[in-house]
């Protein structure tokens, strides 16, 4: 097959085992910045335009799309999907990843466990908002952070509402949640390829920091889950429509309940701790979507090769 992956830098951790795990099974892979695809919208023929140059045809692609260029990396996935690509994230569920607010809300239709959630407009609302979730301590996002960033505990009344009237003074939404005091510091992140948890990893957060993202300090360990953990994490990524993601949970006194689903999940982290070869299960997982099967021969290099079904 020939793949893309749609990453701004192809030295990272997670674009770099991607190419290696493609290349070790037999596949041809080619790392697409997408700031750079330029997309020529059309009913017949659709194409992008990539450094001057109609980009060739690819049997998949897999969107490693960045918070910050959410907006253009789906148009982007949306032009592939036009075209009649194989997506292995699709252009709706990354936006509904990203978006916290919609993800809970389809989670919650779901019956999916969640932390007690509030979110308001108004500035009048600020007190409301804070006895929804039961009062301090509370934890309160930004909308479409990522990695810890913009995530913050409020242990008072005054600290909340001061640091949600700061927030809404400036315009950025945010959402306001109950503070999970019995996770201790810690969350699990589970990742997920099709309908199973391939990986899992405890991250436990620096001393004196309730945030554990790697990102922030926090500290990656394994972790045996409950069938309960599985279960949430898989419906969770199926609830927003992934294939693949990150889910994060948290332990708590009501059972599992599930901060966020991330999109594009990092690798050096949980396969660091694990050992586990997450990119070519991810690999693997888009031959089995596109109808092949690990073949027992091996090429000249003594790398296994995908044949056609």
């Amino acid at each position: 097959m020939k793949i893309a992956i749609l990453s701004r830098n192809k030295t990272l951790y997670s674009t770099r085992r991607l190419v290696e795990a493609g290349e070790q099974r037999g596949h041809s892979v080619e790392v697409v910045d997408y700031l750079r695809c330029c997309m020529s919208i059309a009913s017949h023929k659709p194409k992008i335009i990539y450094s001057g140059k109609q980009l060739e045809l690819f049997d998949a692609i897999i969107p490693r799309i960045g918070a910050s260029h959410t907006e253009y990396g789906t148009a982007v996935v949306r032009q592939f999907e036009t075209m009649g690509v194989y997506c292995m994230s699709g252009s709706v569920a990354i936006a509904k990843s990203r978006n916290k607010l919609r993800c809970l809300q389809i989670l919650a239709r779901k019956g999916i466990g969640l932390p007690v959630t509030s979110f308001a407009h108004s500035p009048k609302d600020i007190d409301s908002v804070i006895e929804a979730v039961g009062g301090p301590p509370l934890v309160i996002k930004v909308l479409e952070g990522t990695q810890g960033i913009g995530v913050i505990l409020a242990e008072s009344h005054q600290a909340a509402r001061s640091t949600i009237e700061a927030f809404r003074g400036t315009n950025v939404p945010i959402l306001v949640q109950e503070y999970i005091r019995e996770a201790e510091g810690a969350d699990i992140r589970c990742f997920v390829i099709g309908d199973k948890v391939m990986a899992a990893m405890k991250r436990q957060g620096a001393p004196g920091e309730f945030r554990s993202n790697i990102h922030q300090g926090g500290q990656g360990s394994l972790i045996k889950l409950t069938p309960e953990e599985r279960s949430t994490a898989v419906r969770a990524a199926k609830a927003v429509g992934l294939k693949v993601a990150g889910v994060d949970l948290l332990r708590s006194n009501h059972g599992s309940c599930v901060m966020e689903v991330n999109s594009s999940p990092g690798l050096e982290a949980i396969e660091g701790v694990t050992g586990i070869d997450i990119a070519s299960k991810i690999v693997e997982y888009i031959e089995k979507s596109q109808g092949l099967k690990t073949d027992s021969n091996t090429n000249k290099s003594g790398e296994l090769i995908a044949v056609a079904v």
